[in-house]
């Protein structure tokens, strides 16, 4: 059985009133951007999420003035978008279609955030159906009062603790392929257990011994470039980490750790594409440690273009990955 891959329909970086007549066309199209150009976007058939950060065609940048689009083609279906919230997240598979794939955006550092984190992998028919999306942020320079937002482009409306998602059917002959590049793996050093779940840390048991973890991390001249990584149920989870107070003593991470998971730091790097990977993507997104890290600004990431995010999901909650999806015909 021979595949082909279905180009994706054009979009990327662009004008808020070009994405704006997209919309008002009646196209179905997923939106990243600054929340001052998000607000400007009419109602319509559309989801979105505060970023930005992008892998752009000519390389990484940050743009307050476009927005990234990404234009949904080849349903066979009306795309449903819907939102869901911490008391109905666990139905996101079984309201997917049967064939096709789910696109989710979370708002960073919510509860729906953590709780798709620690839930998502039990959720019943996870791993059957294709999800896949992103966790909104805001500007690096604006993290201490700035609020990341999902937009509801159905309703015209922003949510900070509820997940926005776009279920696509795909006709029988066609299938979503979700792929994962991630540089990172478990290391060698100390395990780590933490009392508590959570996105901040202050005491965790460090191969037996409960100690702080920002002085254990200062002391040890450990690398915090370099993220957490448990294994959750046999897939290997980074757990990146957002700064270490070493006045206050804590720890503050871009996803929630959990106190029935081991973790250990990581060792690897961020991954060198070739040039020719990425052709044909539907979809992409990148973490913004990796453009930080990684110096990708005015870099390009092969043909993965897309948000840089305050987390990737694919299936799971992930991050320093890059994550990304293409509609394959058979």
């Amino acid at each position: 059985m021979s595949e082909h891959v279905i180009e994706a329909l054009p979009g990327g970086l662009m004008e808020v009133s070009a994405a704006a007549d997209l919309i008002k066309k009646g196209e179905f199209v997923v939106v990243a951007g600054d929340a001052e150009l998000l607000d400007k976007l009419p109602k319509g058939n559309w989801i979105g999420g505060t970023i930005p950060y992008f892998m752009g065609p000519r390389g990484g940048e940050c743009s307050k003035k476009q927005v990234y689009v990404t234009r949904v083609g080849g349903p066979s279906d009306k795309p449903v978008i819907k939102v869901y919230d911490v008391t109905n997240i666990e139905n996101l598979c079984l309201e997917a279609p049967d064939n096709g794939y789910s696109l989710i955006i979370l708002p960073a550092f919510s509860p729906i955030h953590a709780h798709y984190a620690r839930n998502a992998p039990g959720f019943e028919d996870m791993f059957v159906k294709p999800v896949i999306g992103w966790v909104s942020g805001v500007h690096l320079e604006q993290l201490a009062d700035a609020v990341p937002k999902v937009y509801d482009g159905t309703r015209g409306v922003a949510e900070s603790d509820a997940a926005v998602v776009m279920h696509v059917a795909l006709p029988a002959n066609c299938y979503a392929r979700v792929d994962i590049i991630n540089g990172m793996q478990q290391g060698s050093g100390p395990t780590i257990k933490f009392p508590n779940t959570g996105f901040s840390a202050t005491t965790a048991t460090i191969d037996g011994k409960e100690q702080n973890l920002a002085e254990f991390l200062t002391r040890n001249n450990i690398d915090t470039k370099l993220p957490l990584v448990a294994d959750y149920c046999g897939a290997m989870i980074n757990v990146s980490i957002k700064g270490v107070d070493a006045k206050e003593g804590r720890v503050d991470f871009y996803a929630p750790v959990f106190s029935d998971s081991e973790y250990r730091m990581a060792e690897g790097d961020i991954p060198q594409l070739n040039e020719g990977e990425g052709k044909g993507t539907t979809f992409s997104c990148n973490c913004i440690l990796n453009y930080l890290y990684g110096n990708l600004e005015g870099k390009r990431t092969a043909n993965f273009t897309g948000p840089m995010t305050f987390g990737e999901i694919a299936y799971l909650l992930l991050n320093q990955t890059l994550v990304h999806m293409s509609i394959v015909r058979d």
